[in-house]
């Protein structure tokens, strides 16, 4: 894991060298202090997928290009078999599994997310994330509880939100055990 962390860490900063944008302008893009940046940057933290989206989309290349170096391929249509995918494990031990990370063009990046559940998550202070675009997130299994703005809700298995994800939206599972979902994350452009 601290392989792969470095790894995008330094295709991060080749892009960033390579398209001339300096460490202020991302920091402005992915909503973080240039010292915070500097600290995804240089390899030392595990990289929120918020961060990893907002920085792909700035570059122009495809989110699967900076986490694993290699470019989507496929056309037409790509088959993901249950529990398969391309991992991600990213913020508070969330679990998200790309089903569309080899097909070329992508308008959206739907996601098999796996929300943990943490004692006391029903009324702790949920972490906010926001990015450019719209997002459906449909509930596969669990209890999910879910900021956007001032607003909470609670899903339930079967359930489906969509929401503009240009707000601050945070979420967690709750009653005693994970949640999963099909998260659809739609770009503007």
């Amino acid at each position: 894991m601290i392989d792969m962390i470095r790894e995008i860490a330094e295709r991060l900063r080749g892009m960033r060298d390579v398209l001339a944008i300096s460490e202020e302008e991302m920091a402005v893009v992915t909503d973080l202090s240039v010292e915070e940046y500097r600290v995804y940057e240089s390899g030392d933290r595990d990289f929120p997928f918020t961060f990893l989206y907002k920085a792909a989309h700035h570059f122009g290349i495809d989110l699967t290009e900076l986490t694993t170096g290699e470019s989507p391929h496929l056309t037409g249509y790509t088959i993901v078999r249950s529990g398969q995918g391309m991992p991600i494990r990213r913020r508070q031990g969330f679990e998200y599994l790309n089903v569309a990370s080899r097909f070329r063009g992508r308008i959206a990046e739907p996601f098999i997310v796996t929300a943990p559940y943490v004692e006391g998550a029903e009324t702790a202070e949920l972490i906010m994330n926001r990015h450019e675009g719209q997002e459906m997130d449909y509930i596969l299994s669990g209890t999910l509880r879910m900021k956007i703005g001032e607003h909470e809700e609670v899903l339930n298995e079967g359930d489906t939100i969509y929401y503009d994800s240009g707000l601050p939206h945070g979420m967690v599972a709750i009653d005693g055990e994970p949640c999963r979902l099909l998260a659809v994350v739609i770009s503007h452009s």
